[in-house]
């Protein structure tokens, strides 16, 4: 039976996540991706340090070399990738490319862990790069416009540090508070580093761009990483992959509505394509998690 406290974890992760790549997008006239990417993981550590303090927790993660790549995949990678991406593309269309990151996790799998891919994963994947093509236009030789390609980086980083994630000895819900909190101070160091060097314009501290900061900080980034870290050894994978399928469908709706990104029709149809993919390993994997457990009372029969 799957727990009710992980279904909660995903309704709420569905609903902060789906709604920040609108609040990521307005922060950034404000502030540049950089700047903006290195306060929010600062914060959302500093809050995960403090609970971990008021609970009387353990500070100290489990195999401290996994997290440091967790963190240099999910804190460096995604999120600095996907934050830079937010400055040339619309919220809506970076939200659909990021996560691509289910499919990235198919072939990350089938490198590390030995995994094949097997029947309808290969259409969901066939639809996938169909609706990437769409999207980024690689027939175009100018690359006009980065954001398309840095969101499907970002995308692949965050499929590797799903596998990695997985890797991680986590026997109690306790551990994931160091493990989020530590991954994010690890991996945004490189961001700090990078930001010695980069010249940027200054910051525009506007009411504005605070509450865009803080709701980035508590709820879409500290409370979410733990979420999704919770849901990832907590839900079957079927149920996982159905946040790759609700948060960037809430991300381009409540762009268009808010932001008033409408897509282009070749764009629309690419996103449409990677959306029924994702719908597709969703589907697929509720199939397999109640398959499973619909055998098991007739295996304890016999």
């Amino acid at each position: 039976m799957i727990p009710r406290g992980a279904i909660a974890a995903f309704a709420l992760l569905t609903a902060i996540w789906g709604y920040n790549w609108v609040v990521m997008k307005i922060a950034l006239d404000y502030a540049s991706a950089l700047d903006f990417a290195v306060l929010r993981s600062l914060g959302g550590a500093a809050c995960l340090f403090a609970i971990i303090a008021l609970l009387r927790r353990d500070f100290l993660p489990p195999a401290p070399a996994r997290v440091l790549l967790l963190g240099l995949l999910q804190t460096t990678g995604f999120l600095g990738l996907v934050t830079w991406a937010l400055e040339f593309e619309g919220a809506g269309k970076t939200a659909v490319l990021a996560f691509t990151m289910p499919f990235w996790v198919l072939g990350f799998a089938a490198l590390v862990l030995g995994e094949r891919v097997r029947d309808w994963q290969w259409l969901a994947v066939t639809l996938a790069l169909l609706g990437l093509m769409a999207l980024t236009g690689p027939w175009d030789p100018d690359l006009r416009n980065p954001g398309s390609l840095l969101a499907v980086a970002a995308g692949a980083c965050w499929g590797a540090s799903a596998v990695v994630s997985k890797t991680i000895p986590v026997s109690t819900r306790w551990q994931l508070l160091p493990v989020t909190a530590w991954q994010m101070v690890l991996g945004v160091i490189p961001l700090c580093l990078l930001a010695l060097v980069i010249e940027r314009p200054p910051i525009e501290w506007t009411p504005t761009f605070t509450a865009a900061l803080a709701f980035n900080i508590l709820p879409a980034n500290a409370l979410a990483w733990l979420f999704w870290l919770y849901i990832l050894q907590r839900l079957p994978a079927g149920v996982t992959g159905l946040s790759a399928l609700a948060i960037p469908v809430v991300g381009s709706t409540a762009a268009w509505l808010q932001l008033g990104e409408q897509p282009s029709g070749l764009e629309a149809a690419g996103m449409g394509l990677i959306l029924g993919a994702l719908a597709i390993l969703s589907a697929r994997g509720l199939w397999q998690h109640r398959r499973r457990h619909t055998r098991a009372p007739e295996g304890s029969r016999q």
